[in-house]
Protein backbone atom coordinates (compact mmCIF):
# COMPACT_ATOMS: atom_id res chain seq x y z
CA UNK A 1 0.00 0.00 0.00
CA UNK A 2 2.86 2.39 0.84
CA UNK A 3 4.54 1.51 -2.44
CA UNK A 4 1.41 2.37 -4.43
CA UNK A 5 1.08 5.68 -2.60
CA UNK A 6 4.66 6.59 -3.43
CA UNK A 7 4.11 5.72 -7.11
CA UNK A 8 0.94 7.85 -7.26
CA UNK A 9 2.71 10.77 -5.63
CA UNK A 10 5.61 10.54 -8.10
CA UNK A 11 3.20 10.48 -11.07
CA UNK A 12 1.33 13.48 -9.71
CA UNK A 13 4.56 15.45 -9.31
CA UNK A 14 5.68 14.51 -12.84
CA UNK A 15 2.39 15.58 -14.40
CA UNK A 16 2.28 18.81 -12.37
CA UNK A 17 5.87 19.73 -13.17
CA UNK A 18 5.31 18.88 -16.86
CA UNK A 19 2.22 21.09 -17.02
CA UNK A 20 4.01 23.89 -15.23
CA UNK A 21 6.96 23.55 -17.59
CA UNK A 22 4.69 23.64 -20.61
CA UNK A 23 2.95 26.70 -19.22
CA UNK A 24 6.30 28.42 -18.62
CA UNK A 25 7.48 27.37 -22.04
CA UNK A 26 4.63 29.09 -23.87
CA UNK A 27 4.12 31.98 -21.48
CA UNK A 28 6.81 34.13 -23.14
CA UNK A 29 6.91 33.05 -26.75
CA UNK A 30 9.99 34.13 -28.72
CA UNK A 31 9.46 36.87 -31.31
CA UNK A 32 8.89 35.94 -34.94
CA UNK A 33 11.77 37.29 -37.03
CA UNK A 34 10.93 38.23 -40.61
CA UNK A 35 12.46 40.42 -43.27
CA UNK A 36 11.00 43.94 -43.56
CA UNK A 37 10.62 43.29 -47.29
CA UNK A 38 8.14 40.48 -46.78
CA UNK A 39 4.54 41.53 -47.43
CA UNK A 40 2.99 38.13 -48.01
CA UNK A 41 -0.52 37.63 -46.60
CA UNK A 42 0.66 35.12 -44.02
CA UNK A 43 2.91 37.78 -42.48
CA UNK A 44 -0.01 40.20 -42.20
CA UNK A 45 -2.06 37.51 -40.46
CA UNK A 46 0.37 37.17 -37.55
CA UNK A 47 -1.52 38.15 -34.42
CA UNK A 48 -0.39 38.04 -30.84
CA UNK A 49 3.21 37.73 -31.93
CA UNK A 50 5.88 40.34 -31.50
CA UNK A 51 7.42 40.97 -34.94
CA UNK A 52 10.96 42.30 -35.15
CA UNK A 53 13.34 42.88 -38.04
CA UNK A 54 16.64 41.26 -38.74
CA UNK A 55 19.66 43.31 -37.92
CA UNK A 56 21.15 45.12 -40.91
CA UNK A 57 24.25 43.45 -42.26
CA UNK A 58 26.91 44.44 -44.79
CA UNK A 59 26.51 43.45 -48.43
CA UNK A 60 29.36 40.97 -48.18
CA UNK A 61 27.55 39.13 -45.39
CA UNK A 62 24.40 39.02 -47.49
CA UNK A 63 26.27 37.32 -50.31
CA UNK A 64 27.70 34.78 -47.88
CA UNK A 65 24.24 33.95 -46.58
CA UNK A 66 23.01 32.98 -50.02
CA UNK A 67 19.47 31.68 -49.75
CA UNK A 68 19.47 31.12 -46.02
CA UNK A 69 17.35 34.18 -45.36
CA UNK A 70 16.28 37.62 -46.44
CA UNK A 71 17.87 40.60 -44.78
CA UNK A 72 17.34 44.30 -45.12
CA UNK A 73 19.76 46.35 -47.22
CA UNK A 74 21.80 48.95 -45.36
CA UNK A 75 19.91 52.24 -45.17
CA UNK A 76 22.26 54.12 -47.51
CA UNK A 77 22.16 51.38 -50.14
CA UNK A 78 18.38 51.17 -49.96
CA UNK A 79 18.06 54.92 -50.46
CA UNK A 80 20.44 54.78 -53.40
CA UNK A 81 18.50 51.97 -55.05
CA UNK A 82 15.20 53.80 -54.52
CA UNK A 83 16.66 56.95 -56.09
CA UNK A 84 17.84 55.02 -59.14
CA UNK A 85 14.44 53.33 -59.47
CA UNK A 86 12.66 56.69 -59.37
CA UNK A 87 14.85 57.99 -62.19
CA UNK A 88 14.48 54.91 -64.38
CA UNK A 89 10.90 53.86 -63.83
CA UNK A 90 7.91 56.16 -63.32
CA UNK A 91 5.85 55.53 -60.22
CA UNK A 92 2.15 55.05 -60.94
CA UNK A 93 0.89 56.43 -57.66
CA UNK A 94 1.77 60.11 -57.70
CA UNK A 95 3.52 63.00 -59.44
CA UNK A 96 6.28 65.13 -57.96
CA UNK A 97 4.73 68.48 -56.89
CA UNK A 98 7.43 70.38 -58.77
CA UNK A 99 5.83 69.21 -62.02
CA UNK A 100 2.45 70.73 -61.23
CA UNK A 101 1.53 74.03 -63.01
CA UNK A 102 2.81 77.11 -61.23
CA UNK A 103 3.99 80.66 -61.84
CA UNK A 104 7.76 81.06 -61.54
CA UNK A 105 10.41 83.70 -62.06
CA UNK A 106 11.84 83.25 -65.55
CA UNK A 107 14.33 85.60 -67.17
CA UNK A 108 14.26 85.45 -70.99
CA UNK A 109 14.38 87.67 -74.01
CA UNK A 110 11.56 85.74 -75.66
CA UNK A 111 8.26 87.54 -76.14
CA UNK A 112 5.21 86.76 -74.00
CA UNK A 113 3.29 83.83 -75.45
CA UNK A 114 6.45 81.93 -76.45
CA UNK A 115 6.82 78.33 -75.30
CA UNK A 116 10.27 77.20 -74.10
CA UNK A 117 10.77 73.51 -73.32
CA UNK A 118 13.70 72.54 -71.08
CA UNK A 119 14.05 68.84 -71.85
CA UNK A 120 16.90 68.28 -69.37
CA UNK A 121 14.84 69.48 -66.42
CA UNK A 122 11.44 68.28 -67.78
CA UNK A 123 9.77 71.70 -67.74
CA UNK A 124 7.68 73.62 -70.27
CA UNK A 125 7.57 77.40 -69.80
CA UNK A 126 4.89 79.64 -71.25
CA UNK A 127 6.43 83.10 -71.14
CA UNK A 128 4.04 85.65 -69.61
CA UNK A 129 6.40 88.65 -69.47
CA UNK A 130 7.73 90.80 -66.61
CA UNK A 131 10.30 88.15 -65.75
CA UNK A 132 7.74 85.40 -65.15
CA UNK A 133 6.43 82.28 -66.85
CA UNK A 134 3.81 79.64 -66.30
CA UNK A 135 5.65 76.36 -65.77
CA UNK A 136 4.38 72.84 -66.43
CA UNK A 137 5.98 69.45 -65.93
CA UNK A 138 6.46 67.36 -69.07
CA UNK A 139 7.64 63.96 -70.25
CA UNK A 140 10.29 64.06 -72.99
CA UNK A 141 12.12 61.81 -75.42
CA UNK A 142 13.81 58.74 -74.01
CA UNK A 143 17.55 58.16 -74.57
CA UNK A 144 18.22 58.17 -78.30
CA UNK A 145 15.10 60.21 -79.07
CA UNK A 146 16.14 63.59 -77.65
CA UNK A 147 16.09 66.59 -79.93
CA UNK A 148 16.27 70.40 -79.87
CA UNK A 149 15.10 73.09 -82.24
CA UNK A 150 12.63 75.86 -82.96
CA UNK A 151 9.20 75.43 -84.54
CA UNK A 152 5.75 76.97 -84.67
CA UNK A 153 2.47 75.37 -83.68
CA UNK A 154 0.91 74.53 -87.07
CA UNK A 155 -2.22 72.73 -85.91
CA UNK A 156 -4.27 72.11 -82.78
CA UNK A 157 -6.61 69.18 -82.15
CA UNK A 158 -8.98 68.09 -79.39
CA UNK A 159 -8.96 64.39 -78.49
CA UNK A 160 -6.77 63.63 -81.51
CA UNK A 161 -6.62 60.23 -83.15
CA UNK A 162 -3.27 58.50 -83.33
CA UNK A 163 -1.55 56.93 -86.32
CA UNK A 164 1.81 55.49 -85.21
CA UNK A 165 4.64 55.92 -87.77
CA UNK A 166 5.71 52.72 -89.47
CA UNK A 167 9.15 53.08 -87.89
CA UNK A 168 7.58 53.06 -84.44
CA UNK A 169 5.35 50.09 -85.27
CA UNK A 170 8.37 48.08 -86.46
CA UNK A 171 10.52 49.16 -83.51
CA UNK A 172 7.90 48.20 -80.94
CA UNK A 173 7.08 44.92 -82.71
CA UNK A 174 10.74 43.92 -82.44
CA UNK A 175 10.34 44.23 -78.67
CA UNK A 176 7.09 42.27 -78.59
CA UNK A 177 4.79 45.33 -78.38
CA UNK A 178 2.23 45.47 -81.17
CA UNK A 179 0.72 48.86 -81.91
CA UNK A 180 -2.53 49.47 -83.79
CA UNK A 181 -2.36 51.01 -87.27
CA UNK A 182 -4.69 53.73 -85.99
CA UNK A 183 -6.49 54.60 -82.76
CA UNK A 184 -9.45 56.93 -82.34
CA UNK A 185 -9.22 59.79 -79.90
CA UNK A 186 -10.32 59.10 -76.32
CA UNK A 187 -9.14 58.52 -72.75
CA UNK A 188 -7.12 55.44 -73.75
CA UNK A 189 -5.36 57.20 -76.62
CA UNK A 190 -1.66 57.91 -75.91
CA UNK A 191 -2.07 61.47 -77.27
CA UNK A 192 -4.55 62.30 -74.52
CA UNK A 193 -7.01 65.18 -74.52
CA UNK A 194 -5.20 67.71 -76.74
CA UNK A 195 -2.38 67.92 -79.26
CA UNK A 196 -0.40 70.84 -80.68
CA UNK A 197 1.60 69.89 -83.78
CA UNK A 198 5.09 71.34 -84.24
CA UNK A 199 6.03 72.55 -87.73
CA UNK A 200 6.01 69.81 -90.36
CA UNK A 201 7.55 67.27 -87.96
CA UNK A 202 5.92 64.28 -86.34
CA UNK A 203 6.51 65.86 -82.93
CA UNK A 204 3.65 67.20 -80.83
CA UNK A 205 2.92 68.67 -77.46
CA UNK A 206 0.12 66.42 -76.29
CA UNK A 207 -1.68 64.88 -73.35
CA UNK A 208 -1.24 61.32 -72.13
CA UNK A 209 -3.04 58.28 -70.81
CA UNK A 210 -0.10 57.66 -68.47
CA UNK A 211 0.22 60.77 -66.25
CA UNK A 212 2.74 59.09 -63.95
CA UNK A 213 5.34 59.38 -66.76
CA UNK A 214 5.53 63.16 -66.40
CA UNK A 215 9.04 64.15 -65.35
CA UNK A 216 10.69 61.25 -67.20
CA UNK A 217 12.32 60.58 -70.55
CA UNK A 218 9.87 58.05 -71.95
CA UNK A 219 8.51 59.23 -75.32
CA UNK A 220 9.69 58.87 -78.91
CA UNK A 221 10.41 62.58 -79.05
CA UNK A 222 7.01 64.14 -78.36
CA UNK A 223 6.44 66.41 -75.37
CA UNK A 224 3.73 64.92 -73.17
CA UNK A 225 1.73 66.62 -70.42
CA UNK A 226 -1.00 65.64 -67.99
CA UNK A 227 -4.40 65.96 -69.67
CA UNK A 228 -5.54 68.77 -67.37
CA UNK A 229 -2.31 70.66 -68.04
CA UNK A 230 -2.35 70.27 -71.81
CA UNK A 231 -5.96 71.51 -71.88
CA UNK A 232 -4.89 74.56 -69.87
CA UNK A 233 -1.97 75.28 -72.23
CA UNK A 234 -4.12 74.60 -75.29
CA UNK A 235 -6.50 77.38 -74.27
CA UNK A 236 -3.64 79.86 -73.75
CA UNK A 237 -1.82 79.48 -77.09
CA UNK A 238 -2.80 79.65 -80.73
CA UNK A 239 -1.62 78.38 -84.11
CA UNK A 240 1.59 80.21 -84.98
CA UNK A 241 2.96 80.19 -81.39
CA UNK A 242 6.75 79.94 -81.29
CA UNK A 243 8.08 76.80 -79.58
CA UNK A 244 11.73 76.50 -78.58
CA UNK A 245 13.03 73.09 -77.48
CA UNK A 246 16.38 73.12 -75.65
Amino acid sequence: MLKKSLILAACFLTVFSGAAGAQDRYQNRPPVIVSPDLTAPWVMQLTGERVVYRQQVPTATRKQQGRRGLVRRPADAAAQQASIARRQKPAKSSIDPQFLPQMVAYATREKPGTIVIDTNNRFLYLVTGKGEARRYGVGVGKPGFEWAGEHRITRKAEWPDWTPPQEMIAREAAQGHYLPARMDGGPQNPLGARAMYLGSTLYRIHGTNAPWTIGYGVSSGCIRMRNEDVVDLYERVKVGTKVIVI
